[in-house]
């Protein structure tokens, strides 16, 4: 019960996370990279709120470098292909590798999904697929590449946080190199800088928040899931973050919706009740 919860928390994280980029980006409240920069600046800021008033056992900061770099090519890129990308097609290339870097990373290391994953798995891809499907249209090719080098950086900042037994002062330490890296990109594209109060507040909620808070829940259920099932529940996020339109951008509910959610959260019911 505790890996269900840890899990649907992070899960709702991650797709109240798409809402409040899409209303800063969409709207044009806020520029790409400043909205990059405040996002983690503001959720390096929380977490080292955190892990001040938590501080047990943990005297300093951990992180890496090497995940600090893909959480900011993640952040970065999903930020700038964003202004050229549609919100469907931009979902299914960034679920898509990020689903298709963990899984070929775990078959890799040895893990074999039985018959019973794979046709979960599938199921919950063809709902993805039809949900985001009438939306598509040839993408931007720059776009698209830098959506697809965000998918993989995540699923590969995943995969390097699976193993780490201090989630807190891993993420807090993560946040802060990534910020730094940031900090030179919101410089280079100042001339493009345009910072209103909603995007400004809605970077903080994406960076505080949904990110920082968010990873750092990740961090913990990620310690319980294998790397195939890891990257199966994340299938969730887009149907989530749909249903967060329809509440918070006034969407309209459809069949189409309806179904989508029904093939995808089946599937990953059906994934992660196999034996592996």
């Amino acid at each position: 019960m505790r890996l269900f919860f840890l899990t649907s928390l992070t899960l709702v994280a991650f797709a109240a996370n798409s809402v409040f980029c899409r209303l800063a980006l969409a709207t044009g409240s806020i520029d790409a990279a400043s909205f990059t920069t405040l996002r983690l600046c503001s959720g390096a800021v929380a977490l080292l709120v955190l892990f001040l008033l938590k501080k047990r056992g943990e005297n300093r900061l951990l992180g890496s470098w090497p995940s600090a770099v893909m959480l900011f090519i993640y952040a970065a890129s999903f930020s700038f292909a964003y202004l050229r990308l549609d919100t469907g097609t931009g979902a299914l290339i960034l679920f898509g590798l990020v689903q298709l870097t963990m899984l070929l990373w775990a078959l890799y290391r040895g893990e074999r999904l039985a018959f019973q994953a794979w046709v979960g798995f599938l199921l919950a891809m063809s709902g993805l697929v039809w949900l985001l499907w009438p939306g598509l249209s040839a993408p931007d090719p720059l776009a698209g590449l830098m959506m697809a080098a965000s998918g993989i950086a995540w699923g590969i900042y995943s995969l390097r946080g699976r193993s780490k037994a201090e989630p807190l002062a891993e993420t807090a330490g993560n946040f802060f190199r990534a910020a730094v890296l940031a900090l030179p990109v919101s410089l280079i594209w100042m001339s493009t800088l345009h910072i209103s109060f909603s995007g400004a507040v809605l970077a903080v909620l994406s960076g505080a928040l949904a990110s920082g808070c968010g990873y750092v829940v990740w961090y913990q259920a990620l310690a319980g899931l294998s790397a195939s099932r890891a990257a199966l529940v994340q299938l969730a996020v887009p149907v989530l973050a749909a249903g967060g339109g329809v509440v918070l951008l006034a969407e309209e509910i459809s069949w189409r919706l309806l179904v989508s959610a029904s093939l995808v959260l089946g599937g990953i019911a059906l994934a992660i009740a196999s034996r592996d």
